[in-house]
């Protein structure tokens, strides 16, 4: 299912809505807990502007997870992020809810995800995405996998990715050098 980088950026140019999971994409998968039980995540700062910027440019993101997690709220709160599914398992029913609120269809979505419990979304959107460390069930059936890991940097690739196919990337940047 691996397209070439050209076949990638066609169908970039179309998508309106990136689907992020959390565990694995927007952090490194690893779960740490304090000794009364409180749950702690490391959000990168390149993938959480990018995530801005992304919106910035015009296109939609959200958040999908299996778990629920009071930092992964906060986070996506601080991001802007208005579309966060936390606790979803069947991810199918979240990606239902989300194509309702928003009406784009999952022909217009592009989905980042690195385990099985992600497969629901990835092979029902437009431009499915993994992280190098994926589950191999996961990285053979994607159009491409992120050169940087889930955590350190891949949502900020994907979202430069998007960005450039759909020619806002330059225009984005020249607000940092004017």
């Amino acid at each position: 299912m691996r397209l070439n980088f050209d076949q990638v950026l066609e169908r970039a140019a179309a998508v309106r809505l990136v689907v992020f999971d959390v565990d694995g994409v927007l952090t490194d998968g690893r779960l740490y807990f304090d000794h009364e039980g409180r749950e702690y995540k490391g959000f990168h700062a390149r993938d959480g502007h990018g995530l801005k910027l992304l919106r910035q440019s015009g296109v939609t993101t959200a958040v999908i997870s299996g778990r629920r997690s009071h930092a992964v709220a906060l986070r996506c709160e601080s991001l802007g992020i208005e579309h966060v599914y936390q606790g979803y398992e069947d991810k199918r029913t979240a990606l239902s809810a989300l194509q309702q609120a928003t009406g784009i269809p999952p022909a217009q979505m592009a989905c980042v995800g690195d385990d099985i419990l992600d497969l629901p979304l990835l092979t029902r959107v437009h431009l499915a995405i993994a992280v190098p460390d994926a589950h191999f069930a996961v990285k053979q059936r994607v159009h491409w996998i992120t050169e940087t890991p889930g955590g350190l940097g891949a949502a900020r690739e994907v979202c430069d990715l998007i960005m450039q196919a759909q020619g806002t990337f330059d225009r984005i940047l020249q607000q940092y050098l004017s």
